[in-house]
């Protein structure tokens, strides 16, 4: 139950809740990576996972400025839909057996909290351009940008790893 309503009014209270909801995301993205590094035994993978991470730690800095000149702090507001991905994230790592089978259940769950990263960030760089915010726009289509990287990086790994994964039942 809510005892405090955001009081959402208008797109810009809108977007700043949603930005905060962001800079969650991307906070727990980071404490969950290491985790899917360390579980990872495909070199091409752990290294992929790797190179994410420290874009990711950009992407925090990134929305920390946003944030910061829009509204003079940085506060986050709780992201449930990347918590829930990651926890099924985890559930993979743990229950897999195999570690070929464990890799291509990383990368499952890595595409899908990258698919949602994509859909938030477009709708954030959207609302950046109707409000006239277009250094915040251009900030979050440069982490739209490495989002799809990073999800067509994965889905490269994933034809090896699938088929591994196969050969493994």
């Amino acid at each position: 139950m809510k005892f405090f309503s955001a009081n959402l009014d208008n797109l810009r209270k809108l977007y700043i809740d949603q930005l905060q909801q962001l800079y969650s995301a991307e906070t727990q993205i980071t404490d969950a990576l290491p985790k899917m590094i360390k579980k990872s035994t495909e070199p091409e993978l752990k290294q992929a996972l790797d190179t994410h991470l420290q874009e990711t730690r950009g992407h925090v800095a990134r929305l920390e400025q946003i944030l910061q000149r829009s509204t003079s702090r940085v506060d986050s507001k709780k992201n449930k839909g990347i918590a829930a991905l990651i926890t099924e994230g985890e559930d993979v790592i743990t229950d897999a057996t195999d570690d070929s089978v464990r890799d291509a259940g990383i990368i499952a769950a890595a595409q899908k909290v990258e698919h949602y990263e994509m859909a938030a960030y477009g709708t954030m760089r959207s609302f950046a351009e109707i409000l006239g915010e277009t250094e915040h726009a251009n900030l979050l289509e440069k982490t739209l940008e490495e989002e799809k990287h990073a999800d067509a990086v994965l889905t490269g790994i994933s034809d090896k790893a699938n088929t591994q994964a196969e050969r493994a039942a």
